[in-house]
């Protein structure tokens, strides 16, 4: 009995530590946020809290000026924390360049040294500490300087994107009446292509249409093309289509081997749906800025489909992106004829914008 007792004693007391270290939740006096850009594939993250204003003076007062005069002409910087509570951290997906500076993929702790005319923003190793007080210089990552810039006030602090593109992204702090600001840039090409082959060895690698877009993006890009040309043969052999056939023909045309592509071209109408040849014809013309084939394209589906009003629909676009507004009215009033009741008013107000 003296053992079950004993054993008793030892669980209540196990209890009673687990109950007092086992804190409530409370509100914040400076909230928790967190914010995630996508750039192309790629991700930025930052996980911060937000105090506010109320009413205090921030730059210079409540976040000092991060060099502090120890005397006989010597400084000590006095990192902020580019926040509140606990690190401010910034997390990037893949290899970036921060105002042009390389930066490995990695969470980083955030930290900042602000003066009244340049700003210093640091990439930490260290990303697990509580503020700016464990900062250590020997965990910097990266370094880069930045001039503030003034702006709208804001009350809680507040960071952010802008001047987003598709390999960029312009990442901002905002507090008060001051907006500081950095250059994340990724480069996305061989981002994109590291990732179509990790995912080309999976499941998605039985699938033509797969090795087919990958293909596309580099012809797109007018990248990579030996590979491009492995991608899309596999394709071919894993479920010969239309499409496929043309996007080897655009491949082709861009090796100068002008009589291969065209009798690609040839076999892929010969089998191929107006949807895609019409998706074909609108590659060319949209995302290679190719209008003189783009146009010989959807000649050739009006030929093929003289009654679809989607095709010359299309060919007409293609002569106003020519410049040929007689050839893009003539098409567009054929289009109306044959239009749906839905595509009416668009034609009719094209039609009318070009006349």
């Amino acid at each position: 009995m003296k053992f079950d007792k004993l054993f008793l004693i030892i669980l209540f007391l196990s209890f009673a530590v687990t109950i007092h270290t086992q804190n409530l939740p409370q509100i914040m006096v400076s909230p928790h946020a967190k914010i995630i850009q996508e750039v192309g594939l790629s991700e930025i993250t930052i996980d911060y809290n937000r105090p506010a204003v109320k009413g205090r003076e921030i730059w210079g007062k409540l976040v000092p000026y991060g060099m502090t005069n120890l005397g006989f002409g010597t400084t000590k910087e006095s990192p902020w924390r580019a926040g509140a509570n606990e690190n401010t951290t910034i997390t990037f997906t893949d290899d970036v360049k921060i105002n042009g500076q390389p930066l490995p993929a990695n969470t980083y702790g955030l930290h900042m040294i602000a003066t009244d005319k340049e700003w210093t923003i640091i990439f930490s190793k260290t990303n697990t500490a509580w503020g700016s007080f464990f900062y250590d210089p020997k965990d910097d990552a990266l370094r880069i300087r930045v001039t503030p810039e003034k702006s709208n006030f804001t009350e809680w602090l507040l960071y952010g994107f802008d001047n987003l593109t598709a390999s960029s992204a312009d990442v901002f702090l905002a507090w008060e009446n001051l907006k500081v600001k950095f250059t994340a840039s990724f480069d996305m090409d061989n981002i994109v292509l590291d990732r179509y082959r990790k995912t080309l060895v999976g499941a998605a690698g039985f699938n033509a249409v797969n090795y087919q877009r990958a293909a596309d993006y580099c012809i797109t890009k007018n990248i990579n093309l030996d590979e491009a040309a492995k991608w899309i043969d596999h394709s071919i052999a894993i479920q010969e289509s239309a499409s496929n056939l043309l996007t080897k023909a655009q491949l082709l045309n861009k090796q100068g081997k002008k009589v291969e592509a065209d009798a690609l071209e040839k076999k892929a109408f010969s089998i191929g749906t107006e949807a895609e040849l019409n998706t074909y014809g609108y590659s060319l013309m949209q995302q290679q800025n190719d209008i003189d084939n783009a146009l010989e394209i959807f000649k050739m589906i009006v030929e093929k489909y003289p009654d679809s009003w989607n095709a010359n629909d299309s060919l007409a676009e293609a002569f106003a992106n020519k410049g040929d507004k007689a050839n893009a009215v003539k098409y567009y009033k054929i289009a109306l004829e044959k239009s749906p009741e839905n595509q009416k008013e668009r034609i009719r107000l094209t039609i009318s914008a070009l006349k």
